[in-house]
């Protein structure tokens, strides 16, 4: 079983252009360059990372990214440990880890609904729940949720019954 400072060195020494942190016990964060990020990923599972608990997508607009954070679990060490990867906004591609985790196809694919984040090499980024979407993912922080709205929906005026006694 490893310690969080023997994790933080197995990324470390192969991996020099990594910022990785403790957050707290049991919890790691690394922040690390997209060109490398399967690599370590890779690497991470076959040290004992074996679970990839979910995807996340998060929308930095002011800074035209996409940052993209898996978040792994090791059953052996009983570490979590997060890695986050930024990406261009506007091209909106990444590398899929489905060859990793087979599971990585339905967060990927999630994410690609929300978000538009397309991934190369997964070939199931079909809508997972958004029908027939075809305006702005409504996850970008640029997508006006009351413009939608307005356009979508008729507003009615909704009033109680009054009650008859």
């Amino acid at each position: 079983m490893r310690t969080e400072e023997e994790t933080m060195k197995l990324i470390t020494n192969r991996f020099l252009d990594c910022n990785v942190k403790k957050l707290r016990p049991q919890n790691l964060e690394a922040k690390v360059p997209e060109s490398i990020t399967i690599d370590i990923l890779s690497h991470l599972k076959s040290h004992g990372y074996s679970h990839l608990a979910t995807i996340s997508c998060v929308d930095w607009i002011d800074d035209n990214e996409f940052e993209l954070a898996y978040h792994l679990f090791s059953y052996e060490d009983r570490i979590n440990i997060t890695i986050q990867t930024r990406i261009d906004r506007e091209k909106a591609k990444y590398i899929t880890a489905k060859e990793l985790w087979p599971v990585a196809q339905f967060y990927e694919r999630d994410i690609h609904d929300f978000f538009g984040v397309e991934f190369e090499g997964n070939d199931n980024l079909e809508e997972l729940i958004l029908e027939n979407w075809n305006h702005t993912p409504p996850m970008r922080k640029d997508f006006d949720t009351r413009k939608f709205v307005n356009e979508q929906y008729e507003w009615r005026d909704y009033h109680e019954q009054e009650n008859a006694d």
